[in-house]
């Protein structure tokens, strides 16, 4: 991470690892504030068959999907939610035992969790379109994932980071109030971030991480 609190994690730098409960691979994309006990963690799941996913009590979670011709998610209580192409998501409770179906061949998913005890987590899927910006505080900090094109982030006038699809960056908390620029073409996945006390401390960790999907 520089002294403008911008850490870019290029795509080649995910790890690949197996689940927790041995069923699918996941690419660790990041861990706040460590993948010891992280508060958010971003990863890319790879579901090639159908299989149960890892209950994680406590957690919250969103998936996008990122590639493929859709994913069918069978939750144990009856209620059945697909993700259609092109990036159609769902959001639920990390506790839920759920069953993945890919429909049609193998599939990615963007998968989101979070701790709601310590923060909350939104995220905002949007075209980029020459620019946007973004602002950080002492509680709020932002990850980015480039879902297809490029993008730029500026901070203080300068240019911090390059991104390709498939690229990420994680956007840190700073004392006081930061605006960052999103400049490129293309799209996007963005998470706002927000919890009482300032995140800026926290590292963040891409590797090592215990908990898989």
């Amino acid at each position: 991470m520089n002294e403008h609190g911008v850490l870019a994690i290029p795509a080649t730098e995910y790890r690949r690892r197996r689940w927790r409960n041995g069923r699918g691979w996941t690419r660790e994309v990041l861990a706040v504030p460590d993948s010891e006990g992280w508060h958010l963690r971003l990863s890319i799941a790879e579901v090639d068959a159908v299989a149960d996913f890892s209950p994680f009590p406590g957690v919250e979670r969103e998936q996008v999907l990122l590639h493929g011709n859709g994913l069918s998610l069978h939750f144990d209580d009856g209620e059945r939610v697909d993700l259609l192409p092109p990036h159609q998501r769902a959001r639920f409770e990390g506790a839920r035992a759920v069953t993945g179906i890919p429909m049609d061949g193998p599939v990615q998913v963007f998968n989101l969790m979070w701790r709601p005890q310590e923060m909350e987590a939104t995220l905002l899927h949007r075209p980029l379109v020459g620019g946007m910006w973004c602002f950080g505080d002492e509680a709020t900090s932002w990850a980015l994932y480039v879902l297809a094109g490029a993008a730029r982030i500026g901070a203080d006038g300068r240019e911090q980071a390059a991104l390709a699809q498939g690229d990420s960056a994680w956007l840190a908390s700073v004392a006081g109030r930061r605006r960052y620029s999103i400049e490129g073409a293309g799209e996007l996945l963005l998470i706002q971030a927000r919890r009482g006390e300032p995140v800026g401390s926290l590292e963040a960790s891409r590797a090592n991480a215990r908990d898989s999907l």
